[in-house]
């Protein structure tokens, strides 16, 4: 059973999830205009911009299966929310700790574009069926990439910790996999990683992976018919997955916590882990969202599908052979 202070902590963790994730969307946006050679809006646009819609009128489409539509929103929050309370974020134990592996937060990851689609599937528009169509299909071909990914990390860190669960979160982060390979191995965990990057856009559906909005050509798809509160859900659970994933990442393959290398404890050591974790935020936000949108543009469907089921897949299993051949000569 959780304990009290575990359960106090659980809004703290909402809260600190939903700023971060806003702060994190502004810098992204940020550096993204700048690599553009525009000014773009201030780092606190996305603050302003749930603020306006939370004043803003809810408005549900005649044709929409209503409890549907207003819930999914809710929904996508939540289980947003809920995958931070299993991940590591800085110094700080995740309060779902031995409650949970790997698998499960796989499953987690699904429950929000879930509630995407079938927001749109409930709004009655054809252009949001066309985009929640769009986006079952992207969640589908991303998927395999990301878990054959995961898979492979968690079978490399089975071998040298027998006695361990393989799919433990813990465990994985823990034990930094970059230490348990030699040459073949390294590189299969570096394609790996960068497998991992290019699913992040996928997942957070942003370009050159954003097809379920796609504003020039089905009106802003799967979130044509959301304004509003519920329009503001969704563009909170698409901040709060942007620290879910980038943290899921730094877990499983930059775990290194700052005070172990510069030798400190206490509350210094406690500032120094959680300022080297929002660094290392930072650099995983850059490169798997802002840096590959504004080097490649939107695709069409059929090249998302190609992509990740054909290239990104083939990557994966190379990385993955690599580990295990380097595992075998070693």
């Amino acid at each position: 059973m959780l304990d009290a202070v575990r359960v106090l902590l659980i809004p703290v963790i909402a809260f600190l999830g939903i700023a971060l994730g806003l702060l994190y969307t502004g810098i992204d946006r940020k550096l993204a205009a700048r690599m553009q050679a525009r000014i773009g809006p201030p780092l606190i646009q996305p603050f302003r911009d749930i603020r306006k819609l939370l004043v803003k009128e809810t408005i549900v489409p005649d044709d929409a299966v209503g409890w549907l539509f207003n819930s999914m929103p809710v929904l996508g929050l939540a289980t947003a929310i809920t995958v931070l309370l299993y991940l590591p974020l800085g110094c700080p134990e995740p309060i779902f700790k031995g409650y949970g592996d790997l698998v499960l937060i796989l499953y987690l990851l699904i429950l929000p574009s879930l509630a995407i689609v079938i927001g749109g599937f409930a709004s009655g528009s054809p252009y949001a069926t066309v985009g929640a169509q769009r986006e079952m299909v992207t969640m589908i071909s991303y998927e395999l990439p990301l878990t054959i990914s995961v898979i492979s990390v968690a079978w490399l860190v089975s071998l040298t910790n027998p006695g361990a669960p393989a799919f433990s979160l813990d465990v994985v982060s823990a034990n930094p996999v970059w230490y348990m390979v030699g040459p073949l191995g390294f590189i299969g965990l570096g394609i790996l990683l960068m497998v991992l990057l290019w699913v992040i856009p996928g997942e957070l559906g942003k370009t050159p992976f954003d097809v379920a909005e796609a504003e020039t050509e089905i009106a802003g798809g799967v979130f044509v018919e959301y304004s509003g509160r519920n329009l503001a859900l969704f563009y909170l659970t698409g901040a709060v997955r942007t620290i879910a994933v980038a943290s899921l990442v730094i877990s499983m393959f930059l775990p290194w916590n700052a005070s172990g290398i510069l030798g400190l404890s206490g509350l210094l050591g406690m500032v120094a882990d959680v300022m080297f974790f929002l660094f290392k935020l930072f650099v995983v936000v850059f490169l798997g969202s802002a840096f590959i949108r504004v080097i490649v543009a939107r695709l069409r469907i059929n090249q998302v599908v190609r992509f990740y089921w054909f290239y990104a897949t083939a990557a994966a299993f190379l990385g993955m052979v690599l580990i295990w051949i380097d595992a075998v000569l070693l």
